[in-house]
């Protein structure tokens, strides 16, 4: 039998028994197990007055939700990456930067790829965001779903990391003393979208009641 499995075995047992929650924990902790092992296997399990440990559900990945979340992610960074390029293709041409010696030029091409790639993978989001959104309205439990939550994670992480990207850039510009009307306005659409992201996902961390 595996760790785990020996571990379920025992807070079943013990809660079967008649012991309490902290009493099995505490004798879980002294024997060497982890916090977080511990409250993973007690969480597994309720006490409705039954005499009897009632299990809690534990949803499962499946096939469909790996294809769904997967294309959903993907889907995002398509969105995010060009959201980014097109408004740096235009910052860079509505406010030139003193900095360079000639104008901008060439980013018609780029622009092109930009919203080529926009018209495809923001109407594919949205249509994955809705089909994610009337699952779990018809079955709240979907909030478990370990995949929904890794794709929750992965996206603050990333937006998180962007953010700070973007506090580091207008630090060293400071210190270079280069702060331009374009750099600011490209720090600016940077930190506008990553906050879009993490105010349209954090929700996929919470926990179905």
């Amino acid at each position: 039998m595996k760790p785990q499995e020996q571990l379920a075995a025992f807070v079943q047992d013990g809660l079967r028994a008649g012991h309490k929650a902290d009493v099995l924990r505490a004798a879980l902790l002294a024997e060497g197990w982890s916090q977080a092992e511990v409250s993973a296997a007690l969480d597994g399990w309720s006490d409705h007055g039954l005499g009897l440990p009632v299990p809690r559900p534990q949803t499962q990945a499946n096939g469909q939700d790996a294809v769904l979340y997967g294309l959903m992610f993907v889907a995002l960074l398509a969105v995010t990456y060009n959201l980014v390029d097109l408004g740096f293709d235009l910052i860079a041409i509505w406010l030139p930067d003193p900095l360079q010696d000639r104008p901008y030029f060439g980013a018609t091409q780029s622009m092109r790829w930009s919203v080529a790639l926009l018209v495809v993978a923001l109407p594919l989001f949205l249509w994955l965001d809705r089909r994610a959104a009337r699952a779990l309205g018809k079955d709240p439990g979907q909030r478990r779903a370990p995949l929904r939550r890794k794709f929750g994670v992965l996206t603050l992480f990333l937006a998180a990391l962007a953010l700070l990207g973007a506090a580091v850039a207008v630090v060293y510009a400071g210190l270079m003393g280069v702060v331009t009307a374009q750099f600011t306005a490209k720090v600016a659409l940077v930190v506008t979208i990553a906050a879009l992201v993490i105010a349209w996902f954090r929700d996929f961390l919470e926990e179905a009641g």
